[in-house]
C-alpha cells in the first residue's frame, strides 16, 4: 500500500472513530502531521504542469458491463430514499437520492493541484482514482494556457450542515435549495466531485464563469480526463439545481466523453443505459 494511500485511510478511520463516539472530529492539520498526504503529479508532473499531459487514468474494458439504472440503486432507509452504490463512479446522489448516513469515501487523498488557500482542511480531498484524474486534467489546461485552481473537494456529512444551515440564514430558503444540498445528498460527500476556479477571484463559484476562458477549456476538455460538468444549463429539473459551470464530477473517460459529447446529465445517461433498461 502506497503512502498516499495509508495516510488517506489514516485520515478516514480517525474521522470515523470521532463521528461513532460522538466527539469532534480531530483537526485535519492533526491528522496530517504524520505525512504528506498528495498524491504522486501524474506522469511526473508538479503541480504547476507537466510536458506529458496524456490522461492515464484506466482504460476502459471491451464489453464492460453497463452501469445499475437508477432504479436499481436505490432503497428506503429510516423513510429515506438512500443509494446502495456509494463508492461507484456511477453513483447518483441528488435531492432525491441520499448517501447513507455514516458514509466516508474510503480512499481519500489530496491532489497535487494548487489551491487558492493554504489551510490543511477536508474540502482539498478527493477520492484517489478522481484526485489522479484531477492532477492530469490540471496539467493538460497548463499545456493549453489555462490556469485553474481547485476550490472545494470532499465535504463530510457535517460540513455540508453547517453550510447549508449558513445558506438558509444568510440568503433564504429558496437560494439554498437551488445552490447548496441538504446534508446527506451532497455530491460533494462522494468524493468524486471538486469545485474549479480560473485566476479571476470574481467569477469564482459563479454562473460567468463559464464564460471565461477556463470555464469553456473545461466544458470542452473536462471529458477526456473522465470529468463531467455536473450541473448544466437548461437542466435544472433533472438534476434539481442551477447552473454551476465550475462543479466537475468524476465518472470515468468513457462515460464522461458520452455525457458531455450529448450535452446530458448524469441521470439522463443512466436512464438511457442502466442494465434496467438493456434487459
Amino acid at each position: 500500500m502506497n503512502k498516499n494511500r495509508t495516510t488517506g485511510l489514516a485520515v478516514v478511520a480517525a474521522l470515523s472513530v470521532a463521528l461513532l463516539s460522538g466527539c469532534e472530529a480531530p483537526s485535519l492539520d492533526k491528522l496530517l502531521t504524520s505525512g504528506d498526504q498528495q498524491t504522486q503529479p501524474a506522469n511526473g508532473a508538479s503541480a504547476e504542469g507537466s510536458e506529458n499531459t496524456t490522461p492515464s487514468s484506466q482504460q476502459e474494458e471491451p464489453g464492460k458491463p453497463k452501469p445499475p439504472s437508477l432504479q436499481e440503486t436505490l432503497t428506503m432507509v429510516e423513510g429515506v430514499p438512500t443509494v446502495t452504490n456509494p463508492t461507484e463512479l456511477s453513483v447518483v446522489v441528488n435531492k432525491q437520492r441520499a448517501l447513507p448516513a455514516d458514509y466516508i469515501p474510503p480512499d481519500l487523498v489530496e491532489p497535487n493541484v494548487p489551491f487558492p488557500f493554504d489551510e490543511k482542511v477536508e474540502k482539498r480531498f478527493m477520492r484517489a482514482e478522481a484526485a489522479k484524474a484531477l492532477e492530469e486534467l490540471f496539467a493538460g489546461a497548463k499545456q493549453d494556457g489555462i490556469e485553474l485552481y481547485a476550490v472545494s473537494g470532499y465535504r463530510s456529512y457535517k460540513t455540508q450542515r453547517s453550510l447549508y444551515e449558513t445558506y438558509v440564514k444568510t440568503q433564504g430558503a429558496e437560494h439554498a435549495a437551488a445552490y447548496s444540498a441538504v446534508p446527506g445528498k451532497s455530491e460533494h460527500q462522494t468524493g468524486l466531485a471538486m469545485d474549479v476556479s480560473g485566476v479571476d477571484a470574481t467569477t469564482r463559484l459563479e454562473e460567468p464563469f463559464g464564460e471565461t476562458p477556463e470555464g469553456q477549456w473545461l466544458s470542452a476538455h473536462c471529458g477526456e480526463y473522465g470529468f463531467i460538468i455536473r450541473y448544466l444549463k437548461g437542466k435544472e429539473e433533472t438534476t434539481g439545481y442551477s447552473y454551476e459551470p465550475w462543479h466537475l464530477r468524476y465518472v470515468g473517460k468513457e462515460m464522461a466523453q458520452e455525457i458531455m459529447a450529448k450535452g446530458i446529465t448524469l441521470e439522463d445517461y443512466l436512464s438511457e443505459n442502466g442494465s434496467a433498461q438493456k434487459q
